[in-house]
């Protein structure tokens, strides 16, 4: 006879990885603010900003904006974030 599958437990497990999951992306996203000097924007100015991006269409705006961002990343003129 097999033994039964425990659901709440396998349940809990993932709700858990999910949490962790988020948990990662938010401290990433705020890590990415501090990089970009972002953080010297005012709430109303970052959010205006996003909301702006997020509803742009444009495909060849978003590739320039994705190139800049790769450059960003590959050059050695971005600040370092102190350890959290």
């Amino acid at each position: 006879m097999r033994k039964p599958r425990d659901f709440d437990a396998e349940l809990k497990a993932l709700e858990d990885k999910a949490r962790e999951l988020k948990t990662r992306k938010v401290q990433q996203l705020g890590e990415l603010v501090l990089t970009t000097g972002a953080d010297q924007l005012s709430t109303e100015e970052l959010a205006g900003a996003l909301v702006a991006i997020a509803e742009t269409k444009d495909a060849a705006k978003r590739e320039a904006w994705a190139k800049r961002g790769a450059m960003f990343f590959e050059s050695g003129s971005r600040r370092v974030a102190s350890a959290s």
